[in-house]
């Protein structure tokens, strides 16, 4: 089969995933469109301000993007195209009802923060130390998005890498203090319509290119040339592009404008969906733009992924398209990072019980938090990037168990995210152990202990759901 028909094909498992698999998660949670959102009780103009749903959908998929599904499948296209299947399954099974299932529990909840929804599975104290390791860990995703757009925008125009930080920071500053719908609500559909640009035009341009679409199909052979192990470090990699836990942190700022449950698969399970597809247009064409993997991994070692974005972009779309289309790239992280503060903003006045209404509270939160991001900046981004990826996924982990520990609770099915759950404990677990920024045992060991410490999981799980009455909850 001609690897063209890979690509075509894994974008139609990816919508027939939307449409099939994600009614059949909606069933089992029991959307209820009857039932009253967080929005009728607790509107306040800055925060709880009802949006029509194609500016959820758009804000809720450009917050949840960043550079991941960009990034993240170029360095994971070095593997060979298993990282398709990642991408597409991951995106489906895993991802996708991830954030569906943690959007609509914060729904269900008020509007609630990553760390209550956390909280109401695991108990007060698992919440608050979660509060404290998602502030660090949203600063940390702010930091990391400031530092990828301000290194493409310095390579495309006179002004350098300090005056590009410092403008994407002082964006950054307004959106996070700004009532949603004044700066968020008005510029993410310009932004979204670059990213279409970018998407459809590389595509576009790639199909009708000399180049050899997916040229290898060989999707058992791991072509890292530095020989890097496939497992576990694909799965942590691409993370943004099939799972991520840094959107369950997001998905609560746009429970708090939707009108209804019955937007739900739309608005949480859909944009995870369509940045699946734009992490698959991006392996897709890390492994058709170079002629070997050798080659990509130049490219990346001579100026990291954010080079090979302005190469494949300008060598498509030539010197103006591909400017519109690395732009398309920019939005991302520039429309995630701003959500990044933003949402550490919300979590701590949640946590802390302060009013939002006054610019005065929200300015009291808000300068803490930059000055760490500003001094974040200042530390390796390879090094930020490996310690992102790992927390990354790591919380996306602790995420599905307390999902499924809700939906046991409510006597729905739970494996619908007991099995990601699984999988992605084995993920975090052997990673940490094989890796340098880890314990650095051998991959073997660290396997072995990662399937122990997820199978532990996955009885100690089913034991205590065993002993519950069994009784719902009131969320």
């Amino acid at each position: 089969m001609s690897g063209i028909w890979y690509f075509w094909g894994s974008l139609a498992l990816l919508l027939g995933g939307y449409f099939v698999y994600g009614s059949l998660v909606e069933k089992i949670f029991g959307a209820d469109p009857s039932r009253p959102t967080p929005l009728a009780a607790k509107y306040d103009g800055v925060d709880y301000v009802k949006l029509p749903k194609y500016k959820i959908f758009l804000i809720q998929f450009l917050n949840i993007a960043g550079l991941g599904p960009v990034l993240g499948p170029i360095l994971g296209a070095l593997y060979g195209p298993s990282a398709l299947l990642w991408v597409v399954f991951g995106s489906i099974f895993a991802g996708a009802v991830h954030d569906y299932c943690s959007g609509m529990m914060s729904l269900r909840m008020g509007g609630a923060s990553y760390p209550e929804i956390i909280g109401n599975s695991f108990g007060i104290k698992v919440r608050r130390a979660m509060e404290v390791f998602t502030v660090c860990f949203m600063i940390m995703v702010g930091a990391v998005f400031v530092l990828g757009p301000a290194a493409l925008l310095a390579s495309m125009t006179p002004f350098g890498f300090l005056f590009w930080s410092c403008v994407i920071f002082a964006y950054y500053f307004l959106a996070t203090i700004m009532p949603i719908d004044v700066i968020i609500g008005r510029i993410y559909p310009y932004f979204g319509i670059l990213l279409l640009i970018m998407a459809v035009g590389l595509v576009g341009a790639l199909m009708l290119s000399d180049k050899p679409v997916l040229p290898n199909t060989d999707f058992f052979t791991n072509t890292d040339p530095s020989d890097l192990p496939r497992w576990p470090l694909l799965f942590v990699t691409i993370a943004c592009g099939a799972i991520s836990g840094f959107h369950s942190t997001q998905s609560p700022l746009m429970a708090r404008c939707m009108s209804s449950e019955r937007d739900g698969r739309l608005l949480f399970y859909g944009p995870m969906i369509a940045e699946g597809i734009i992490g698959l247009i991006w392996v897709t064409l890390g492994l058709s733009f170079y002629e070997s993997p050798e080659l990509l991994q130049a490219a990346i070692a001579k100026g990291s992924p954010t080079l090979v974005v302005k190469e494949v972009s300008v060598g498509l779309l030539g010197t103006f398209g591909g400017a519109l289309a690395i732009l398309g790239v920019v939005v991302l992280p520039i429309s995630t990072g701003d959500t990044a503060f933003r949402g550490a903003r919300l979590l701590l006045a949640d946590a802390l019980h302060v009013d939002q209404a006054k610019v005065r509270n929200r300015l009291m939160l808000t300068i803490p938090l930059f000055a760490a991001g500003i001094l974040l900046t200042m530390v390796d981004f390879a090094v930020i990037w490996r310690y992102f990826g790992w927390a990354n996924q790591t919380m996306a982990c602790v995420t599905l168990w307390a999902i499924s520990i809700w939906l046991a609770r409510e006597q729905r099915l739970h494996w619908i995210t007991t099995l990601p759950a699984v999988f992605m404990t084995n993920v975090c677990v052997s990673y940490l152990c094989n890796a340098k920024i880890g314990f650095g045992l051998s991959l073997s060991l660290s396997t072995g202990i990662g399937l122990a410490v997820s199978l532990a999981c996955l009885a100690a799980f089913l034991r205590a759901m065993r002993a519950r009455s069994g009784t719902p909850s009131e969320a």
